[in-house]
């Protein structure tokens, strides 16, 4: 599976820690930046990454500022993708199980190293239940194309 991970300067701390687990856990990790702790505009890096899902050359995607908040709203702008921010595992297998989410947000300065990883490791290993949830995509999708009124 390839992971697109992104992060501004707030999560860059923990964009290293993410990505360096998901390399030892066989992962084909694409760093799409920021590359330091330098002050950056975080729509740039959220949107590097969510081009890469939707270009097919991603399959889901990690992304990372201080609180988590700017960069699901970011990659929620865009069809086809569904950001969770998520802050424990719960949420996590959640939006993955309900929602079929293909991005997870995370806040740099709001959560551990320890908890991260463990919420990446249910995302990543909670499958999609389909059935009724299915169709409730299917409806986001339908929703988001209509033009208001």
């Amino acid at each position: 599976m390839k992971i697109v991970i992104a992060s501004d300067h707030a999560g860059y701390f923990l964009k290293e820690k993410i990505k360096d687990f998901l390399d030892k856990e066989g992962y084909e990790v694409i760093d799409v930046g920021t590359y330091s702790t330098v002050s950056v505009d975080y729509p740039e890096y959220g949107y590097k990454a969510i081009e890469k899902i939707l270009k097919g050359e991603a399959d889901k995607g990690i992304l990372i500022c201080g609180t988590g908040l700017g960069m699901s709203i970011v990659a929620n702008r865009f069809p086809k993708i569904r950001a969770a921010l998520c802050h424990e595992p719960f949420s996590a297998q959640m939006a993955r199980r309900h929602n079929d989410a293909n991005v997870l947000a995370l806040g740099g300065r709001l959560i551990g190293d320890g908890m991260a990883i463990e919420i990446v490791k249910t995302f990543l290993s909670t499958e999609f239940e389909k059935g009724r949830h299915e169709r409730r995509i299917n409806l986001i999708e339908e929703l988001s194309n209509l033009k208001p009124k």
